[in-house]
C-alpha cells in the first residue's frame, strides 16, 4: 500500500499521534466474509511503560484487547488494511480521515472538519473513586506522601493507594455494622498514623460522621509527631496515646482495628474488643509463631509438616481459623478476606468481627468444633482461648 492517498492518511495517523490529536480509529467491511474478526476499535491509552494504542478486536461472541506501541500499532494496522479489511475511519482534533479500499485495490481518501475537537483521555481504567484527597491535605503532606503542592510523590504511590482501598474496606464494614453517627474507634498499634489519619479524614469530611479516634503507640515519638499533625490539620476528635496492645487503657470502645500485631498481639488485640464489647473487631494478622511451635498433625496430615513453607502457610490458616471461630463463638459475625500488602509486611489477610450477639457464654457448638479442629492438628492451646478463659 504505497499509493498517494495511503500514504497521506498514515501520515496524519502519524501525526494525530505525535501532536497528542489522535481520538480513535475504527476498520470495518471486512475483505473476507468468512473472518469471524469483524471490526477493530483503536483508541489512545497510557500504560505505565508509555503511550500506547489499543486495539479492540470484535468477534462475534468475544472481544480481544491488545495494546500496541506506535511503531508496533502503524505496522499491525497496515498489515490489517492490506489483508483484512477495506475501510478505516480515523478521528482526530484537527480532521476526519475516512480511507476505502475499492475490489480492485485502489484507495480513496476524503477528509472532512474534526467532529471532536478536544483530545480524548488516555487513562487505561476508569478513574477509581479516591476517598482519602491529596490536594490541600495537611498530614498526607506531613507524613510525607504528597508534596507541598498536593501532589502524591511518585515513590509514595502505593502508600497512597493502600490508603485509599484500606478506608474503601472500612467504609463498608462501619456501614455494614449500623453504627450511630457518634461512634468510638480504638486503632491498636497505629505506628506514624497513615491509616488513622485517613480513616478520621474520611469518616469525617467524607461521610459527615463525627467519631471519637484514639491511636494507641508504643513509641512516645510517634505519638507526639501524630498529636502535632493531628492539630495542625484541626482534627478536634483524633488523638494518639502511648500504651501497648495488651495494658493502654481503651475509652469505650465501638470499634477497635490492629493492623499487623506480631504473633500473639493480634490475639491481645481480639481479646481486648471482646472484653470491651466492641461492635466491631478489625484485625491484621502478623506472624504466627504460636501454632506453628505446637502444629503436629495427625496421620496422615504429617505429610503437610515435612516441607518448611507448606508448615508455615498451614499455621497460618489453623491460627486464622481459629481466631474467627473464637470471634463466633463469642457473639460474632466474622469474615476473614484479603487486605493488600503495605510496605512493611506482604501480609495482607483480614479478620472482620461484626457483633450479632451480646451474651457473655460462648455457643458450645463452636467450642466443639474449635477443639476437634485442634485434636486434629494436635494443639494444645490457641492464645486467644487463654485470654478468653476456654
Amino acid at each position: 500500500m504505497s499509493t498517494n492517498d495511503t500514504a497521506v492518511f498514515f501520515a496524519a495517523l502519524s501525526e494525530s499521534i505525535t501532536q497528542n490529536q489522535f481520538i480513535k480509529l475504527t476498520l470495518s467491511d471486512r475483505r473476507y466474509k468468512s473472518n469471524e474478526l469483524k471490526n477493530v476499535f483503536i483508541k489512545p491509552v497510557q500504560l505505565k511503560s508509555g503511550y500506547h494504542l489499543s486495539f479492540v478486536y470484535r468477534y462475534p461472541t468475544k472481544d480481544v484487547t491488545k495494546n500496541y506501541d506506535a511503531a508496533e500499532a502503524l505496522t499491525t494496522l497496515q498489515h490489517m488494511l492490506d489483508k483484512d479489511f477495506f475501510k478505516a475511519d480515523l478521528f482526530t482534533t484537527a480532521k476526519d480521515f475516512h480511507l476505502t479500499i475499492t475490489k480492485s485495490g485502489k484507495p480513496i481518501l476524503t477528509q472532512k472538519s474534526a467532529v471532536v475537537t478536544e483530545a480524548p483521555s488516555t487513562e487505561h481504567d476508569k478513574t477509581k473513586k479516591r476517598y482519602v484527597k491529596p490536594e490541600h491535605n495537611i498530614y498526607l503532606r506531613e507524613l510525607g506522601i504528597t508534596s507541598a503542592e498536593g501532589k502524591v510523590k511518585s515513590d509514595k504511590q502505593d502508600k497512597f493507594r493502600q490508603i485509599n482501598k484500606y478506608v474503601e474496606i472500612v467504609e463498608s464494614i462501619v456501614h455494614n455494622a449500623g453504627l450511630t453517627a457518634n461512634f468510638q474507634i480504638a486503632d491498636m498499634g497505629a505506628g506514624k498514623g497513615y491509616l488513622t489519619f485517613a480513616l478520621y479524614d474520611y469518616l469525617t469530611n467524607g461521610l459527615n460522621l463525627s467519631p471519637q479516634i484514639t491511636g494507641i503507640e508504643m513509641r512516645p515519638g510517634l505519638v507526639d509527631s501524630a498529636n502535632q499533625i493531628a492539630a495542625k490539620a484541626g482534627y478536634e476528635k483524633l488523638s494518639f496515646i502511648t500504651g501497648s496492645i495488651d495494658t493502654a487503657d481503651l475509652p469505650a470502645t465501638d470499634i477497635l482495628i490492629a493492623l499487623h500485631a506480631c504473633d500473639t498481639a493480634t490475639d491481645q488485640a481480639i481479646y481486648r474488643g471482646i472484653a470491651a464489647k466492641a461492635k466491631v473487631i478489625i484485625c491484621a494478622p502478623c506472624c504466627h509463631k504460636q501454632i506453628r511451635k505446637q502444629i503436629h498433625p495427625a496421620s496422615p496430615l504429617t505429610a503437610i509438616t515435612q516441607f518448611g513453607i507448606l508448615e508455615e502457610r498451614q499455621s497460618e490458616i489453623l491460627t486464622d481459623t481459629l481466631r474467627a471461630l473464637i470471634l463466633e463463638a463469642f457473639g460474632y459475625k466474622t469474615k476473614v478476606f484479603e487486605f493488600i500488602s503495605t510496605e512493611h509486611t506482604p501480609k495482607n489477610l483480614l479478620i472482620v468481627g461484626i457483633q450479632t450477639t451480646t451474651g457473655t457464654a460462648p455457643r458450645p457448638e463452636v467450642l466443639e468444633e474449635i477443639k476437634n479442629l485442634k485434636a486434629l492438628f494436635g494443639i494444645e492451646q490457641h492464645e486467644l482461648e487463654r485470654l478468653m478463659g476456654i
